[in-house]
């Protein structure tokens, strides 16, 4: 019988509704037969009307309770699990209402806005077992692992380099204005946090995640930062990580593996939005590399390019069943974890999601980034 995870939805933006519309699909027509999810209560922080619509604009089977307050949901008995949609610079406060009310979390990226909030949720979920995951979806695309397994079987042979670029050109000034999340320091605004945490995913899923737990070591890090000049959040960020291992074989002598992580919101990576530029993704080894095509947080393919003389391209392509938008996957993974009792996701686990907050922390500080010592503090609880 198929395993039926309970979720509450904190907060009812636009990353909600996506969410949410993916949990409404059938679980079978992804050939997920051992799973099935219920929306069971919707909370907005502004009013239990905006919960009641969000309700019936996504045609959320009923009983699905509308609260006007977080607290109220965290309280509600029936949930199994809390999706926290909320900005990131609200993470940690959300997160911590809902682990200290009991409450299993996936909450989504980026974790938090400092390692330090992150380390603190970490040790309070496993002070109370409860699980808690990060909700960086790409990482449980069957597309993803894929490629993780490439790399592992040594096809490509030893990766020594992974650039990727998460960058969205826009007219910043008029499109984002001061106020907008993206660039607004009072929600942890700027293009790290947001897009660039994409960009370090593939960096770390190909050169850190794809070695034995016991051989990850965290990076080095060279970086630059543009603030945007009308609210001091990042317009630009290009990180330099030296890792002093390689993936799959850790060989010796030691090889270093280099990853190059940009992010930007005055230039794009797909200008004409047409795929013409090519990859965004380049996985270099030592016997040919891997190219992934599309938004680095939803690749749609991949190639693999064997070195002269090893081998044919191939092309793989990636497949949305059902018409979704990829999140059932890592929701699947969630209520995996639920019924094993796991409190953590191997996919993305707690000491990973750390060790990407301490890089960005690192990159803030190069660049001179700050945000309001409100959202970066580890004080709890705290009215933001």
């Amino acid at each position: 019988m198929a395993h039926t995870t309970r979720w509450g939805i904190m907060a009812t933006g636009g990353i909600a509704n996506t969410f949410v519309k993916d949990l409404l699909l059938d679980p079978k027509a992804r050939n997920a037969s051992d799973v099935n999810h219920k929306v069971v209560a919707v909370a907005s922080s502004s009013s239990k009307d905006k919960a009641d619509q969000f309700i019936s604009s996504l045609n959320i089977p009923l009983p699905c309770t509308a609260y006007a307050s977080y607290k109220e949901l965290v309280s509600d008995p029936n949930i199994d699990v809390v999706y926290v949609a909320t900005p990131h610079s609200h993470h940690y406060q959300n997160v911590m209402l809902a682990l200290e009310a009991g409450k299993n979390v996936l909450c989504e990226k980026a974790f938090t806005v400092n390692a330090a909030q992150a380390k603190i949720l970490v040790e309070t979920a496993k002070k109370k077992n409860l699980f808690l995951m990060e909700a960086v979806w790409t990482r449980y695309f069957p597309i993803s692992v894929q490629i993780r397994d490439v790399i592992r079987s040594g096809e490509i042979g030893e990766v020594l380099r992974t650039v990727a670029d998460t960058s969205f050109g826009d007219d910043v000034e008029n499109v984002w204005g001061t106020k907008h999340r993206m660039v607004n320091p009072d929600l942890a605004g700027g293009c790290l946090l947001d897009l660039g945490i994409y960009s370090l995913t593939w960096v770390f899923q190909t050169l850190y995640h794809t070695l034995p737990k016991d051989q990850r070591k965290p990076p080095t890090v060279v970086s630059q930062v543009t603030p945007y000049h009308l609210t001091g959040a990042d317009e630009s960020t290009t990180i330099l990580l030296n890792f002093p291992t390689s993936t799959p074989g850790n060989e010796k002598p030691p090889q270093h593996s280099h990853g190059v992580a940009m992010t930007n919101i005055r230039v794009s990576g797909d200008p004409d939005e047409k795929g013409t530029t090519g990859a965004n993704i380049r996985i270099q080894g030592t016997k040919g590399e891997i190219q992934v095509f599309g938004h680095p947080f939803r690749p749609l393919r991949y190639r693999v390019i064997p070195k002269k003389g090893l081998g044919e391209v191939r092309d793989v392509e990636g497949e949305f069943p059902a018409g979704g938008h990829g999140m059932y996957w890592e929701a699947d993974e969630v209520a995996r974890c639920l019924r094993d009792g796991k409190l953590e996701s191997e996919g993305m686990t707690w000491e990973e999601s750390i060790v990407i907050m301490e890089v960005m922390d690192e990159v803030r500080r190069q660049g001179g980034l700050v945000y309001p010592q409100t959202i970066e503090s580890t004080k709890y609880p705290l009215e933001l």
